[in-house]
């Protein structure tokens, strides 16, 4: 067996550091400045790494990585309807299975696509087990057909289609609770997390990419537009989210609570909420205004109480350590 030639004037591990990750999505598409769901679709098709096929929901993501003759895609892509996204997948995986092939199939859509429009297709899927991992970016509303409301957007928020007024302050319903939702198809893995933890949205990819079966990931991605915020605060807006609670970062496997990120010094909602313009209503003196504020302070306390969110004590995988990508100069996802 031949020696491996000795390289003494080369930094192994700084020449791995300063290796250029595989890019899915390139640079130069036309997503709006600080947009969460760009940083997220590259985020996850990073760690998912070359050998996928997608599956993508009409959308923003949809839209600005591919205005005709252009494309920001260097995997195999393919545009599915609003209402149809799971069904495509399901399809792509049941080809792919026929030809002996092991590439994974992806499906990514946003909130109004998963929430909504395309949720007895997505049901479908998952209740027939196929090996498919789809990716929610929930930026909560239509922001690609000018900001209306969907059954992800929080309570009180103001949209085109729920503004404030004299009969109601925002949207009245509750955000649609869909990761326990999908959860109750007991798929194997089911989870959320956020654009401002780069590490946990990379675990979580690889741990479902992992799986043999259907799995699910929810990820919060701010919307400098639709949202009312400057594109240099999204991971600010985005960390905000999970440290008030509003926000929880879970995992369950069959249906069952495996994981929490937990909180190390929550801040209360108004922290988050006076960020954004669309909450900016609340903010007017008023007895209407301080009874919403309340009401979200309140739902913020029930998801702390609901998965023990609440944690003093310093972890390195908690609201505040897991947002840093390296520690100890050492990567941990």
């Amino acid at each position: 067996m031949s020696k491996q030639p000795e390289y003494p004037d080369i930094n192994i591990p700084l020449l791995r550091q300063q290796q250029q990750r595989f890019q899915a999505m390139t640079p130069g598409h036309r997503a709006c400045l600080g947009c969460g769901e760009a940083l997220a679709a590259r985020l996850v098709t990073e760690a998912a790494g070359p050998d996928v096929i997608i599956a993508n929901a009409t959308g923003c993501l949809e839209i600005f990585t591919t205005p005709y003759p252009e494309s920001a895609w260097r995997i195999p892509w393919m545009h599915s309807l609003f209402e149809n996204t799971g069904a495509i997948a399901s399809g792509m995986e049941a080809a792919l299975k026929a030809q002996g092939k092991s590439t994974k199939v992806l499906a990514f859509g946003g909130d109004g696509a998963t929430f909504d429009i395309g949720f007895q297709a997505l049901s479908g899927m998952f209740e027939r087990g196929h090996n498919v991992l789809y990716v929610c970016f929930d930026n909560e509303a239509y922001m690609n057909t000018g900001v209306q409301r969907s059954s992800s957007t929080p309570h009180a928020a103001m949209t085109t289609t729920s503004p404030p007024g004299k009969m109601r302050m925002g949207k009245r319903h509750l955000k649609k609770d869909i990761v326990s939702i999908i959860a109750a198809h007991h798929i194997p893995y089911a989870a959320s997390t956020s654009v401002a933890y780069p590490s946990d949205i990379r675990k979580k990819v690889r741990r479902a990419m992992s799986i043999e079966g259907s799995t699910f990931l929810l990820i919060h991605s701010p919307c400098p537009l639709g949202w009312g915020h400057d594109g240099s605060m999204t991971i600010e807006v985005a960390r905000l989210a999970v440290q008030t609670g509003l926000f929880p970062i879970i995992e369950l496997e069959r249906g069952e609570l495996t994981g929490t990120m937990p909180i190390r010094n929550s801040k209360p909602v108004t922290d988050y909420l006076k960020l954004q313009n669309r909450f900016r209503h609340l903010f007017k003196d008023g007895q209407r205004e301080q009874e919403e504020l309340e009401h979200l302070q309140a739902l913020a306390d029930y998801n702390m109480e609901r998965y023990h969110l609440k944690d003093n004590d310093p972890d390195t995988l908690d609201s505040e350590g897991a947002d840093t990508v390296g520690r100890r100069k050492v990567r941990w996802a």
